[in-house]
């Protein structure tokens, strides 16, 4: 006979019942978690996680038979069958469309999308109020192949002294796999293209630095064996799993905040859904202060005037985005026909 499955609980969250459903689902087959462990994992880490998806249109990635399934990004909350108390944010796709995201404003809201088998949340750049203004500069330093983890935590030393020399403070956490994230909170006043143009004249600037070890090249055969600052995580509709986001690997991964000191000598695959709790009550959250100083980006947009000037212009948006004004070909450089090129 099939095994009985366990009865449904109603939780407390923030003063709001959430109805937690299949406890027992597995959810990572290979550590045996479950979706109960995975509700009681965001409780756990909950003060962290609402700080990251506060007032944030917030796309889900659902796995409703847990991560060896099928999933799926959820970017509209479905139109029946949800609390009257889930709150939603609008936001505008490149293609014009728009659609209502979880905004969460509350941990109850993190806790519903986790009795949803979501697993990873992808935060928007924005609050809720200032949806066409990005309040966060998110910095995606990448490892290509023949680099590792240890060259992004270097890259992000690199990235770490520039900030200090604008007066900027970065927020660096751990990606949940090979990579190093670093957030800047800036002041809600510009669009999304002039946020990443600034990011763009970041990395560049981080790659004269260090040319030897970053690449801004958006084209993988240029890369190298080097780390790729992805600056196209900052174009609309881009997100980054958010600071205490679980990611969707057999280890259960989470993608953690980290002091500039403990970065060089961490090991992200020891930040998981089982050891993250306990850093947690014993150090709290390393991000908690992200809101207090928010950056004015304009000497970044003085270097992206500057880089312009000397010939370095804007860089191709990702393929599914709409052709945007001044930026270059979407050509891979192998692929170019001199006859039919021109740099002017």
């Amino acid at each position: 006979m099939p095994s009985k499955k366990a009865p449904a609980v109603e939780v407390e969250v923030a003063g709001r019942s959430v109805r937690l459903s299949s406890p027992d689902r597995v959810m990572f087959p290979q550590a045996g978690y479950t979706k109960q462990d995975v509700f009681d994992y965001y409780l756990a880490v909950g003060d962290g996680i609402q700080r990251a998806l506060d007032h944030r249109p917030t796309t889900l990635q659902r796995f409703p038979d847990g991560i060896d399934g099928e999933a799926f990004y959820q970017k509209r909350l479905p139109a029946r069958g949800t609390p009257d108390w889930l709150n939603g944010a609008e936001i505008t796709f490149p293609s014009g469309r728009k659609a209502t995201e979880l905004c969460p404003v509350d941990l109850a809201h993190v806790a519903w999308a986790a009795q949803m088998n979501t697993v990873v949340f992808h935060a928007w750049p924005v609050r809720a109020k200032d949806p066409d203004q990005p309040d966060e500069l998110r910095i995606d330093l990448d490892p290509q192949p023949g680099t590792d983890f240890g060259n992004a935590a270097e890259a992000a030393g690199e990235l770490r002294a520039i900030l200090d020399e604008i007066g900027a403070q970065g927020w660096p956490k751990t990606s949940g796999g090979r990579g190093v994230h670093v957030y800047l909170r800036i002041q809600p006043r510009w669009t999304f293209v002039e946020v990443r143009r600034a990011t763009i004249a970041l990395a560049r600037a981080l790659e004269r630095r260090r040319p030897d070890l970053v690449t801004t090249s958006w084209w993988k055969e240029e890369r190298g064996e080097r780390v790729f600052v992805d600056f196209n995580q900052m174009a609309r509709d881009r997100t980054i799993a958010a600071a205490y986001s679980l990611r969707a690997n057999q280890r259960a991964t989470a993608s953690t905040p980290v002091t500039w000191d403990e970065l060089p000598d961490v090991e992200p695959n020891d930040f998981d859904l089982r050891t993250l709790p306990e850093r947690f009550a014993k150090v709290g959250d390393p991000h908690a202060g992200i809101d207090d100083t928010p950056f004015d980006i304009t000497p970044l947009l003085e270097w992206s005037a500057a880089d312009e000037r000397d010939g370095h212009g804007d860089m191709p948006y990702p393929p599914d985005h709409p052709k945007m004004p001044g930026e270059p070909p979407r050509v891979q450089p192998s692929k170019k026909n001199p006859a039919n090129w021109s740099d002017d």
